[in-house]
């Protein structure tokens, strides 16, 4: 796994007022890596006192509002989709959902049960595969799962231009983007982007059923 792509996961945690925890720091030799059996990061915000699951699979920064303690699944193959297909082949992926993995994770934690969040980078464009691959991740015991769209975009929004962050090399670089125009609000790039398609649609169907113009007295006489 990308040590940027943590580092991405890691940053949003805490600035969402989670304390993060890597339970290791290695990376299993061969085919067989047992690094895979544990989830990349631990998450505690002390502040919340209850959880409260969503019902919805798929989460946004709202979600975690009543999640108090986390473990963390990154996978960060972002030229692929994340297909029902593609995790059927490969369970390693979500091996760190096992009992015996929740069994360990619940002891470091003090006996607190960590709810199971899966950060991936795409689900499939068909909402019919996008269903199944949601539906596997919860047999297969994931509680919510939370996009890097969805992660970068709150990152950015979270980000204020006026400040200096000498702590963080994942903001400041989002500071000097957003700051010189290269980035903005992912909402209004969506909603921009949907007036140019709509009116480019608009112009192309104006411009099939425009009728010929009627010729003028000048060019009748």
């Amino acid at each position: 796994m990308s040590s940027v792509t943590e580092w991405i996961v890691r940053e949003y945690f805490e600035q969402r007022d989670y304390l993060v925890s890597q339970p290791r720091k290695y990376i299993g030799p061969g085919s067989h890596q047992p690094g895979r059996e544990e989830p990349e990061l631990l998450v505690f915000n002390p502040a919340v006192r209850r959880v409260v699951v969503p019902e919805e699979i798929l989460w946004n920064g709202n979600a975690l509002h009543q999640i108090p303690v986390a473990m963390i699944g990154v996978r960060g193959w972002h030229t692929q989709r994340f297909s029902a297909a593609r995790m059927g082949a490969l369970p390693e992926l979500l091996q760190f959902t096992s009992s015996r993995v929740m069994e360990e994770t619940t002891r470091r934690l003090g006996g607190m049960k960590p709810v199971k969040i899966l950060c991936i980078p795409r689900l499939p464009a068909s909402p019919a595969l996008r269903d199944d691959a949601l539906r596997l991740l919860r047999e297969r015991g994931i509680d919510g799962v939370i996009l890097f769209r969805t992660i970068l975009d709150e990152l950015i929004a979270m980000v204020d231009e006026r400040r200096h962050y000498e702590k963080s090399d994942l903001l400041q670089i989002l500071r000097l983007l957003k700051t010189h125009g290269l980035l903005g609000d992912g909402q209004m790039d969506l909603f921009t982007r949907r007036r140019r398609v709509s009116g480019a649609r608009k112009a192309a169907s104006g411009k099939a059923v425009r009728k010929p113009a009627k010729p003028n007295s000048a060019d009748k006489s």
